[in-house]
C-alpha cells in the first residue's frame, strides 16, 4: 500500500502536498504536479514550514492568500473534517536566471486532516487546483463585454472623440482639405504657429509664414511658399522629419525650433483627399545639445587643468634635477632637494591614482572589499590622512560623533578615502584659519556622517551639478592647492557602490558647504564593529589539534593562536596528508578548511568519521560559504561545528574549551 499511495501522489495530475501536524506546518511531502506548477525543486521546499516556502509578496498590499489559507487549515484541524476553500488569489514567487518576482496565481483548494487507526492527527493533506487560466479567462470574458458595450456607445460619438483626440495630442496637428483649405488645427499646434493663420478665400496662405531650416550656428535659409513641408504634402511629397526655425503668427511673434512632418491623405478609392502635417516642438533636444556642448567644453578645460596640475609638480623637480647635477652642495641643501622631490612625486601619484579611480568607476572595475567597520574608525583615518592639508592651512577641526559604534558594511579603505577627500576639498576651498567639522550620527537607518565648513560656499545651481565628471569649483585666488575636480564624481560613485547616498548643502556663495554621507546603518551592530575581547579558560587543558587549510598564512595563524593557548598543533596545507597523519597523531579537534584543492573538507570529514581510530575527533568546519544549504551539507559529512571565515575568535575558544582530550588507543 505504501508503494500505491506514493505513486498515486507523485503522479497525480493535481498538486498536493503534506503538512506535519505542527504550529510551523512544516512541508513533509509534495508532489511533481504542484512542484511544477511553482516551479520549485522538492529540495527548495521539503522541511520548510509553509508559509516561509510560500510567503506573501511584501510590496502586494492585495496579497493576502496567507491568511485564507492558513485559518482554513487551522479549521480543519479543529473540526478533524476536510475543508474546501473557493478560488482565491495566492502570488508565488519565482527564480529564474537570477531574477526573482511573484507571479499571479488562483487556487481552489481542500485542507483534509489525516489521521492514524488510534485518531492521532498525523498530517494535513493540502490538494491545490490551479485555476489561474480559468480565472482570468473569466475576467478577459467580463472585459471583452464591457469593451463591446462601450465600443457601442462611443461609435456613436466617434467624430466628437476624434477630436478630444487631436485637441489632446502633444504634438502640433493641422489638416487641409485637397483644395488646401484648413480643416483643422489642434491647440498644441496654435501654440507652435499661433491662433490667426493667414488664410485666402480660406486656403492657407503659405506667402505670410515666416521660417528658416535650421541650423546650428544661427538662421538657415529662409523658406519660400512651396518649400513649407505642408505644401509640398499638398502637392503630393511625403516630407519627413523637416528641422525648422519658424516665427509664430502670434503678437511678438516668438520663435520656436519645431520638426516637421507632412504627408499626402487619400480617401478609400485611394485619390487624394488633403493633406496633413505633425509638428514637434524640439526645445529640450536643443537644450540637450547645449549640455552636450556644455560637457565638452568642460571635458577640454579638465584636459588643460589637467596638464596644468601634472606639468606644476614636474617644474620643482626638474629643479631639484638640475640642483643635485651641479657640483658641491651640503647635507641640508640635499635633504631639502630630496624632500621636494618626494612631496612632489607622491603629488603627481595622487593625481594619477584619482584617474585611474574615476577610470574604474564609470567602467563598472572597482570591487568592493566589504566586511563590518565602525564608522567612527573610518572617521579617524580619513582625519589622519587629512590632517597635513588642515594644518598648512590652520584650519580648525571640530569633531562630533555618538558615544556608541556607528556600525556599516563596507570596504574601509575606500570610505576611508571618501570622507578624506570631502576633508581635503574643505581645506581647500576654505580661507587660512577656517573652521571645519566632522559630525557623525546614527538613524533608524542610515549612519549619517556630515563633513561642513565655512569656505567660499556652492551657488544654488552648483549642488548637483559638483558631483559630475569634469565640473570643478571657482579657483579663488586665497586657493593655493590644485586639483582635477574629479574628486567628487568618485565619492558619489564609492558611496552609491555601499548603497548610500551623498548630497551638497549650502546657503549660497561665501557660507560654506556641508556634505553628507548617508550608509545602510548594520544589521549586526554589536558583533559586527567592536573588537571583542577573549582569553583562554583559566587552566584550560591541553589539546591535540590538527589544522588543514590551503591557505598558508591562515594556517600559520591558527596555528600560533591556538598554540598561545597551550594546544599542541600540526598544520597541514594538504587533505591528503591530512588523512594519514590524523590517524597517527589521532587528534582530539580537526580544523578543516572546506575549500581544499585535492579533497575537499565535506570528504575529509566523510574519511575521518568512517576511520574508526578518527570517528570520535571533534571536527570543525572552517569556510568562506555562510549559507543555510553549506553548513547542512558539512552537518551531513559528520562536522560538528561550523564557523563563517572570517573566524569569530573568542566563539572558537569557547568550542574548543568544551572539548575533553581523548585516550589515545
Amino acid at each position: 500500500m505504501d508503494a500505491l499511495f506514493t505513486a498515486a501522489f507523485h503522479t497525480s495530475p493535481i498538486g498536493q502536498y503534506l503538512l506535519a501536524p505542527t504550529d510551523r506546518l512544516e512541508i513533509i511531502a509534495v508532489n511533481d504536479a504542484f512542484l511544477k506548477t511553482v516551479a520549485r525543486s522538492r529540495k527548495e521546499v521539503l522541511g520548510l514550514p509553509l508559509f516561509e516556502a510560500f510567503a506573501e509578496d511584501p510590496a502586494d498590499m492585495g496579497d493576502t492568500g496567507v491568511g485564507p489559507l492558513g485559518r482554513s487549515i487551522a479549521t480543519a484541524i479543529a473540526t478533524r473534517t476536510p475543508q474546501m476553500m473557493p478560488a482565491q488569489r495566492y502570488p508565488v514567487r519565482m527564480t529564474k536566471d537570477g531574477k526573482t518576482w511573484f507571479e499571479d496565481m488562483y487556487w481552489t483548494s481542500t485542507n483534509t486532516p489525516i489521521f492514524d487507526d488510534a485518531g492521532q492527527l498525523v498530517c494535513i493533506s493540502h490538494t491545490a487546483i490551479n485555476v489561474t487560466a480559468e480565472v482570468l479567462a473569466q475576467r478577459a470574458l467580463r472585459g471583452a463585454r464591457e469593451d463591446a458595450v462601450r465600443s457601442a456607445r462611443s461609435a456613436e460619438a466617434s467624430r466628437a472623440y476624434l477630436a478630444a483626440v487631436l485637441r489632446s495630442a502633444p504634438v502640433g496637428i493641422m489638416m487641409l482639405d485637397e483644395q488646401g483649405r484648413l480643416l483643422h488645427a489642434n491647440p498644441a499646434n496654435e501654440a507652435l504657429f499661433g491662433a490667426s493663420i493667414p488664410c485666402i478665400d480660406g486656403k492657407l496662405d503659405f506667402s505670410a509664414w515666416q521660417g528658416w531650416t535650421s541650423s546650428p550656428g544661427g538662421e538657415g535659409i529662409k523658406l519660400g511658399p512651396d518649400d513649407w513641408p505642408l505644401y509640398r504634402a499638398l502637392a503630393g511629397e511625403t516630407v519627413d522629419k523637416c528641422l525648422l526655425e519658424v516665427e509664430s503668427f502670434d503678437p511678438g511673434h516668438p520663435r520656436r525650433t519645431v520638426l516637421v512632418s507632412a504627408a499626402p491623405v487619400v480617401n478609400g478609392a485611394g485619390k487624394p483627399a488633403g493633406a496633413a502635417a505633425i509638428a514637434m516642438d524640439i526645445a529640450d533636444r536643443v537644450e540637450a545639445e547645449k549640455a552636450l556642448i556644455v560637457a565638452d567644453r568642460r571635458k577640454d578645460e579638465f584636459l588643460a587643468m589637467l596638464a596644468h596640475e601634472l606639468r606644476n609638480p614636474l617644474a620643482p623637480i626638474s629643479a631639484a634635477a638640475a640642483l643635485l647635477s651641479m657640483g658641491q652642495r651640503d647635507e641640508k641643501q640635499v635633504k631639502q632637494t630630496l624632500a621636494v622631490i618626494h612631496r612632489q612625486v607622491a603629488h603627481m601619484s595622487g593625481l594619477i591614482d584619482e584617474l585611474l579611480d574615476v577610470a574604474r568607476v564609470t567602467r563598472g572595475l572597482i570591487t568592493l572589499d566589504k566586511a563590518p567597520l565602525d564608522m567612527k574608525r573610518v572617521v579617524a583615518q580619513a582625519v589622519e590622512q587629512a590632517r597635513p592639508a588642515l594644518e598648512v592651512r590652520g584650519h580648525m577641526l571640530h569633531v562630533t560623533q555618538p558615544p556608541s559604534p556607528a556600525p556599516v558594511a563596507g570596504d574601509e579603505k575606500r570610505l576611508v578615502q571618501v570622507l578624506a577627500n570631502l576633508l581635503s576639498n574643505a581645506a581647500k576651498f576654505t580661507p587660512e584659519g577656517g573652521s571645519i567639522g566632522i559630525d557623525l550620527a546614527i538613524d533608524t537607518h542610515y549612519v549619517r556622517t556630515c563633513v561642513s565648513d565655512n569656505g567660499i560656499g556652492l551657488a544654488p545651481d552648483m549642488l548637483e551639478p559638483v558631483f559630475g565628471m569634469f565640473v570643478q569649483g571657482e579657483r579663488s585666488p586665497d586657493r593655493k592647492q590644485g586639483g582635477l575636480g574629479i574628486g567628487l564624481a568618485l565619492v558619489r560613485s564609492l558611496v552609491e557602490l555601499h548603497g548610500g547616498t551623498v548630497h551638497a548643502h549650502s546657503a549660497g556663495q561665501g557660507k560654506g558647504t556641508r556634505f553628507t554621507v548617508c550608509l545602510p546603518l548594520a544589521d549586526n551592530a554589536d558583533d559586527a564593529v567592536a573588537p571583542r575581547s577573549w582569553e583562554p579558560a583559566h587552566g584550560a587543558t591541553s589539546l591535540r589539534v590538527l589544522a588543514v587549510d590551503d591557505n598558508e598564512d591562515a594556517l600559520a595563524m591558527v596555528e600560533m593562536l591556538l598554540s598561545s593557548l597551550g594546544h599542541r598543533v600540526v598544520s597541514l596545507a594538504s587533505s591528503r596528508d591530512a588523512v594519514r597523519c590524523a590517524v597517527q597523531l589521532q587528534p582530539d579537534v580537526c580544523l578543516l578548511d572546506i575549500g581544499l584543492p585535492d579533497i575537499d573538507g565535506l570528504e575529509l570529514a566523510r574519511q575521518l568519521r568512517a576511520d574508526p581510530r578518527t570517528r570520535e575527533t571533534r571536527l570543525i568546519a572552517l569556510s568562506g560559504y555562510g549559507q543555510a544549504a553549506d553548513r547542512a551539507a558539512a552537518v551531513a559529512s559528520g562536522f560538528d561545528l561550523y564557523f563563517v571565515k572570517p573566524v569569530d575568535v573568542a566563539k572558537l575558544v569557547a568550542a574548543l574549551g568544551e572539548v575533553s582530550p581523548r585516550r589515545l588507543s
